[in-house]
């Protein structure tokens, strides 16, 4: 984990996100991307320009922002973007080579009742980068058990299991497979291979009708403090996340949420 991307918004906990970030790429001697990306829509005939203005000031937002955390030494980069915001964050991730983006559940103040902001929401359905998703006022700390929910455990990409496999070797955490039987099973998708036999220390299995009943139905008995899940077309997102935002009722967790990239 070489280079992590934190797309910083106007929520009143921007500070504590960052900080966490700062603390999680220090423990993998990482360097920090803090990015801010805006767009303008100008009405015709308009004369005045407002980009620069926005950059400027945006610009300014961030860096007042960095000198109020502990940066711990770490590498950090301070960019202001223009463009749309999906697009402009995998131009981003690209040409920085990013391993990790980092997202905070709401990067604006909204209701308590939103689990997954609009923002936050549109980059986690819309992106194909490995994430981490942090709840607010989460303090760093090393991770030690992980549960890691799969309705397949068939892996065509080894390359996904990479954050994972990092985060585990990192803080050697203890990572708890749960393959999650659901209507659409099939015998193959308990298969393990070697690579995913190599990164897991359990295994247990249980029937729900979704990935995400199983996490709820054995959290409790896992006491995990990271929920590793992994982002299909038609996987743990689909049904939660058809819309970015995402209300508490629907999907929420009070531990930070690692999102793989599809494994097949």
């Amino acid at each position: 984990m070489k280079n992590i991307l934190v797309p910083i918004g106007t929520s009143k906990n921007a500070s504590r996100h960052l900080q966490y970030a700062i603390d999680f790429a220090e423990a993998f001697g990482a360097k920090l991307f803090v990015i801010q990306v805006y767009n303008v829509y100008t009405r015709a005939g308009t004369m005045i320009k407002v980009d620069k203005i926005i950059e400027r000031e945006s610009l300014k937002t961030l860096k007042r922002l960095v000198a109020r955390i502990n940066t711990k030494g770490v590498d950090i980069t301070i960019k202001v973007l223009k463009g749309d915001l999906i697009d402009t964050l995998e131009m981003a991730c690209k040409a920085a080579d990013i391993d990790l983006l980092m997202v905070e559940p709401r990067t604006t103040s909204v209701k308590d009742e939103v689990f997954l902001g609009k923002t936050s929401g549109k980059i986690i359905k819309h992106t194909q980068i490995p994430a981490l998703i942090v709840p607010e006022k989460t303090v760093f700390k090393p991770f030690e058990n992980i549960l890691f929910a799969v309705k397949s455990a068939l892996l065509r990409k080894p390359e996904a299991l990479n954050p994972l496999r990092e985060i585990k070797m990192t803080f050697n955490a203890k990572v708890n497979l749960l393959l999650v039987k659901t209507t659409f099973y099939k015998p193959s998708d308990f298969n393990l291979g070697e690579e995913m036999k190599g990164i897991t220390d359990t295994v247990q299995k249980t029937e729900n009708p979704t990935t995400y009943q199983g996490v709820l139905q054995h959290q409790e008995s896992i006491k995990p403090d990271l929920l590793c899940v992994v982002r299909r077309k038609r996987g743990f997102f689909t049904k939660q996340w058809e819309k970015n935002v995402i209300l508490k009722k629907e999907f929420s967790s009070k531990i930070p949420v690692l999102v793989l990239s599809g494994l097949k």
